[in-house]
């Protein structure tokens, strides 16, 4: 596996402009924040070696280098997802394939239901927990050359990158919430029931994603900041359509964008 982290990595680098500072995932409807980049270089996931395949509407499947907030970023316009057939090793390869680039901070964002009665449909929460329920993308042989076998979770999203985005969100203007994201492994939206467990357990949004992103980032010791887009509020009681889901994650994106970009001109070399 690290042979082929290093084979990859050693491909894009060889396509790059420069080496990237910050690693970006960009999800479901919020592709849009590409449009905001000073772009330089735009790579196919189809023409890397080893890399998936988006397989789902709304992730473009595309590689982009440029410039976002001053700094040199990298940002996957699409991800993998468990529900697509792919192993966790394959949903969390292109983030050990950051990290081999050179990234030091990952910014994640995707799109949630809210199970919190407090969110409407277009907040923009940061994820400041996470209740993981797919498999833990760190089972099986450790890869000792990225981190320990028995990494820590007690800060999965970086407390000073959270409080750095608050500080911009209230220059900009941009209403935040907080809370804990419970992923799951869909691709079925989950029952009324279902949303209230989730909810009982500790949840405020629940998603298909993200969670195995970020253990396999604090495994390499990568400090993360992530943000669900709420664009659905799944205790309403109302049909959810991925449609629905694409159409306000374009919409809420925008204020998504503004923060991402304030938040990485904010940072310290």
């Amino acid at each position: 596996m690290l042979s082929q982290i290093r084979n990859t990595a050693s491909f894009i680098r060889s396509e790059a402009p420069f080496v990237p500072e910050a690693g970006i995932i960009l999800g479901t409807g919020l592709g849009g924040l590409v449009d905001e980049m000073e772009v330089r270089v735009a790579i196919d996931y189809k023409d890397i070696p080893d890399f998936p395949v988006s397989t789902v509407a709304g992730h473009r499947g595309r590689l982009i280098f440029g410039l976002l907030g001053g700094r040199r970023v990298v940002a996957m316009q699409g991800r993998f997802h468990y529900y697509e057939g792919y192993t966790m090793q394959q949903v969390v390869f292109p983030v050990r394939v950051l990290r081999e680039l050179g990234i030091r901070r990952l910014l994640v964002s995707n799109a949630a239901g809210g199970i919190n009665p407090d969110f409407h449909t277009g907040d923009v929460m940061v994820i400041t927990d996470h209740i993981n329920l797919l498999p833990n993308p760190l089972i099986g042989p450790n890869i000792d050359e990225l981190g320990p076998r028995f990494p820590d979770m007690s800060e999965p999203y970086s407390r000073e990158l959270i409080a750095l985005a608050h500080k911009v969100a209230d220059e900009r203007g941009i209403p935040l919430r907080e809370g804990c994201y419970v992923g799951l492994t869909g691709p079925s939206y989950e029952t009324q029931r279902e949303y209230g467990f989730y909810r009982t357990i500790g949840g405020d949004a629940v998603g298909m994603s993200t969670t195995p992103e970020v253990i396999a980032a604090r495994h390499m010791n990568i400090p993360v900041f992530a943000v669900s887009v709420i664009t659905n509020m799944g205790l309403a009681g109302l049909r959810s359509t991925h449609e629905e889901v694409q159409a306000e994650g374009i919409k809420a994106g925008r204020r998504m964008n503004s923060l991402f970009a304030g938040l990485l001109e904010a940072l310290e070399e």
